[in-house]
């Protein structure tokens, strides 16, 4: 069952929150992201559920030869700019796909001199399952020749079992990075996105996260919650 963890965080004030309970994906919070392909495998709607036991499943599977994997937003029902976003999750221990919670607005696209105007957000991606590594990365001014990134793969023993937290703090100054409420990152490249951005969770198959014929299919990731938080007004 979902963890009954209290969701008050002195300073920030609770703007969303989902727990996954049921048995279907809350439609007034989330929807499915498209069903295209992504790198060597393609989204699917079928791999992204709520299990009836507290946990929303980003599912990877195999499927008459091909590979599927889950993916859910919350565009056009819950985007925010500045805050404190949190997931509690347990990755999945396989390879060859990463399992990621980032946050994304239509103004990555836009191509300006930084990514004030919108950023992609990786608070964490899964890729590195050898060596219990995750990445953090920040991606703007589209995803063409005028693109720009940073990253940062961090080294957490013991990453891949059992339960964990993974959190961003955005303000106006930089962004800061949370394993398990230590700071694990932090930077200001590219100046801070000003774009409010909505909320991904998602798995995608290819050789950046390994051999995907090595996994042993079905696998997935089992979110237990996701928080939102803003900054709480400073009472006179």
């Amino acid at each position: 069952m979902s963890s009954v963890t209290n969701a008050n965080k002195k300073g920030w004030t609770l703007t969303f929150e989902d727990r996954f309970e049921g048995h279907e994906l809350d439609a007034g919070k989330w929807s499915h992201c498209p069903e295209e392909v992504r790198h060597t495998g393609k989204w699917s709607d079928q791999d992204a559920y709520v299990d009836g036991e507290g946990h929303l499943v980003i599912r990877i599977s195999e499927r008459d030869g091909g590979y599927y994997s889950g993916a859910i937003r919350s565009k056009g029902k819950f985007g925010q700019a500045y805050g404190y976003y949190e997931i509690r999750c347990q990755l999945p221990a396989e390879e060859g796909f990463w399992t990621a919670f980032w946050l994304m607005s239509d103004g990555v696209f836009e191509v300006t001199e930084d990514g004030k105007t919108g950023t992609e957000i990786d608070i964490f991606e899964s890729p590195y399952f050898h060596d219990s590594k995750i990445n953090c990365a920040l991606h703007w001014n589209g995803y063409g020749e005028h693109h720009q990134t940073v990253e940062s793969a961090v080294h957490l023993p013991g990453i891949y079992e059992g339960f964990h937290t993974f959190a961003l703090e955005w303000n106006e100054t930089e962004y800061i990075f949370f394993a398990d409420d230590q700071e694990i990152w932090r930077t200001n490249a590219g100046g801070i996105s000003e774009r409010p951005a909505y909320l991904k969770i998602s798995a995608e198959v290819g050789p950046w996260g390994g051999d995907i014929t090595k996994a042993k299919l079905p696998t997935a990731l089992l979110v237990d919650y996701v928080r939102v938080y803003e900054r709480a007004a400073k009472e006179d």
